[in-house]
């Protein structure tokens, strides 16, 4: 005889609700029913806003910071960070206090919930900032530590918060490391390529970029909720995994999929470098494949990704 008993939700904790990456988890989240989500933000107003304009309603409580000590959770996603590329040197030292103010509460959380599992989001940036190739199990992170700079400080912030999380032996915390990510819920005023390709695209203007053919591995939102799951499901885990797509692109393989869709245009400047706040990323991605372990086999290349989400994002007067 079946048992008529129904399966108990798992209850999910997503800090930093309004980020670009917490978007999609959230949209994934809802669709399906093994999960109860909170989201706390600093403003739940955005929250409210983003739930009401995608249809979510089921599954869903909207919270500040402050209230997030006093509920029960069997899983805590930490979403919080920068966001934004041109904010980092701006922020400064408050990299570091926001990157530990977060962290630490969920370890306190985790102290006194030692059965629920901490999935934080970490960067491909502790590897270093120089990429003039992927990185992989056996890469090691560089720094010249007599002369350390602003664009060092996001990659030393995530690196302390994966020696607290691999030090925290016998709690369930993995961090995954994100290289790079494309949604429509991408900031389109930020300084990401794709961010300006897409505003250029809106604006019938020409985009001028440098000659190097940069390499990237773009993870579709849900291809990394997928991800999310298979540490969810992978429970007793102290780890960390890279994240990756079926396949990363280049640059100009990205422009040539946009002008085939889009007529977007471009102008390479030649000679010209493009300066960044965490260091030069010709070749940005891991082929550190260790998520296979788990169950995670992505569905999405960069490309197919980056097609998919655009289409949500492209005015129709270009469609």
């Amino acid at each position: 005889m079946k048992s008529s008993a129904k399966k108990t939700k798992k209850k999910v904790a997503i800090l930093g609700a309004t980020s670009h990456i917490a978007k999609g988890l959230i949209e994934n989240f809802s669709k399906t029913s093994e999960y109860e989500s909170y989201l706390y933000a600093r403003s739940t107003e955005k929250v409210s806003v983003f739930l009401e304009e995608r249809g979510i309603s089921k599954n869903m409580a909207i919270a500040a910071f402050d209230m997030f000590p006093l509920a029960e959770y069997d899983v805590v996603i930490n979403c919080v960070g920068i966001g934004r590329p041109e904010k980092i040197e701006e922020v400064g030292f408050d990299i570091f206090t926001i990157t530990e103010k977060f962290d630490n509460l969920v370890i306190d959380y985790l102290q006194k919930n030692r059965k629920c599992i901490y999935i934080n989001f970490s960067s491909g940036a502790v590897y270093g900032k120089n990429f003039i190739r992927p990185v992989d199990q056996g890469s090691i992170s560089s720094l010249n530590v007599n002369s350390i700079d602003i664009s060092d400080a996001y990659g030393l912030a995530k690196i302390n918060s994966e020696a607290k999380h691999r030090a925290l032996q016998g709690y369930n915390i993995v961090d995954i490391r994100i290289f790079s990510y494309f949604s429509r819920d991408i900031d389109i005023n930020s300084k990401f390529l794709l961010s300006e390709a897409i505003s250029s695209i809106n604006d019938n203007e020409t985009l001028l970029t440098t000659e190097d053919d940069i390499i990237r591995d773009y993870i579709h939102p849900h291809d990394l909720f997928q991800l999310v799951a298979a540490c969810i499901n992978k429970s007793g885990t102290n780890d960390v995994f890279d994240a990756y797509s079926k396949k990363p692109v280049t640059k100009f393989e990205l422009f040539d999929l946009l002008a085939r869709k889009y007529n977007f245009k471009y102008k390479v400047k030649v000679g010209v470098g493009k300066d960044s706040s965490t260091g030069v990323k010709s070749i940005y991605y891991s082929k550190n494949h260790k998520a296979k372990t788990i169950g995670y086999n992505p569905k999405y290349t960069s490309v197919e990704a980056i097609s998919d989400e655009s289409s949500k994002m492209i005015r129709t007067n270009h469609e």
